[in-house]
């Protein structure tokens, strides 16, 4: 069978990496990467660590408004699919690239496959809820990474099969744990000693773009009486300048440049506790045994809450400080997500759908 996978964001590159290396195993895959993220720190060192093949195609398409982005990916993907003639589209997760290849795809003859289909926030002013839910509607197969997704997709009465894979992000994981937990080698950042810091990162727009949300991050985090690492998005670096808030962080938190994933995950394992925004390092953290305080209100992980390795506390200072300073013994941890072969499952999944398309 001849795929054409879509990614344009960082989390997208980890979740391609294991599905790409079975997928060609045994079949044509043709990558196209929107470039919806453009930074070389963001993207490029991706392919490189994790080996993912380059693109077949690089769109070049970069940052902008919602409306434009989106419709020029539209324009360039079309292009590219009308080219390749694919039996099946496989897109990942909620970015504007998921829903520009699942609208092309759903207009189009080849099968649209939604990797981590079925989350939901429950909070429709977030972009990625939108993007989440309309590609949910347009796809013929839904992928999800547990029972609760695939329970939120049969009462949503969506049309398309629905078959739970696990999280192809814990197959990333497993496939670079070794090098992550190896305690000969040294963190990436000089000077921190495992268990010594917290680790942070914030990049999500309701976050830095809202500068009361943005200021009472900044306060919880530098009221925690340890070091404090956040590796730097470049939307919260501008933020932080334009919301005069960068020299106080630079003078109490340690800034340091966006980080490679092998890295990144180093630094995770070895943090006391970390604070983050971000949907991909909610889990990280849980498989990797690190507690973690979101800095959300709410989460699409909410399997990590329930279980108490995950705690939601918004951007409120106090709630901040107290998660991060909290040392209370956690519950035992309970196997969400999947046994770490969810890219087999996945690939099967969609050889299964095509071959019953064909039959029909």
């Amino acid at each position: 069978m001849r795929v054409c996978s879509v990614v344009g964001a960082r989390p997208q590159f980890v979740k391609a990496f294991p599905v790409s290396r079975r997928l060609r195993a045994d079949h044509e895959e043709v990558l196209i990467h929107t470039g919806q993220h453009y930074d070389e720190s963001l993207s490029g060192v991706f392919f490189e660590e994790l080996d993912i093949p380059e693109p077949e195609y690089n769109l070049g398409v970069g940052s902008g408004d919602h409306a434009p982005q989106t419709a020029e990916m539209m324009r360039l993907i079309d292009e590219v699919i009308e080219a390749e003639s694919p039996d099946a589209v496989l897109v990942y997760g909620d970015t504007n690239s998921t829903l520009a290849a699942a609208l092309v795809a759903a207009k189009r003859d080849p099968v649209l496959a939604h990797v981590e289909a079925g989350l939901r926030s429950g909070k429709w002013s977030m972009p990625e809820e939108v993007n989440r839910v309309l590609t949910d509607h347009c796809s013929d197969l839904l992928l999800t990474p547990g029972e609760n997704a695939a329970e939120t997709l049969r009462a949503d009465g969506i049309r398309g099969d629905v078959v739970v894979t696990g999280d192809v992000m814990y197959d990333a994981v497993l496939a670079v744990r070794d090098r992550v937990l190896d305690g000969d080698t040294a963190l990436p950042i000089p000077g921190l000693h495992p268990g010594e810091y917290a680790l942070a990162t914030v990049h999500r727009a309701s976050n830095t773009d809202d500068p009361g949300r943005l200021a009472g991050i900044l306060d919880g985090l530098t009221a925690v009486d340890a070091p404090v690492v956040l590796p730097l998005h470049p939307r919260t670096e501008n933020a932080l300048r334009e919301h005069g808030l960068y020299d106080r962080a630079a003078a109490e938190i340690r800034l340091v440049d966006p980080v490679g994933y092998v890295e990144f995950l180093q630094l995770l394992a070895n943090a006391s506790k970390v604070a983050t925004d971000s949907g991909g390092v909610q889990k990280e953290a849980f498989y990797l045994d690190t507690p973690c305080v979101t800095l959300r209100d709410e989460t699409e992980w909410v399997e990590t809450v329930e279980s108490g390795w995950n705690v939601l506390v918004g951007s409120d200072p106090e709630r901040i400080s107290r998660a991060l300073f909290d040392r209370s013994e956690l519950p035992p941890k309970p196997e969400l997500y999947g046994g770490g072969n969810a890219a087999d499952l996945t690939v099967a999944a969609i050889e299964t759908t095509l071959s019953d398309a064909a039959d029909d």
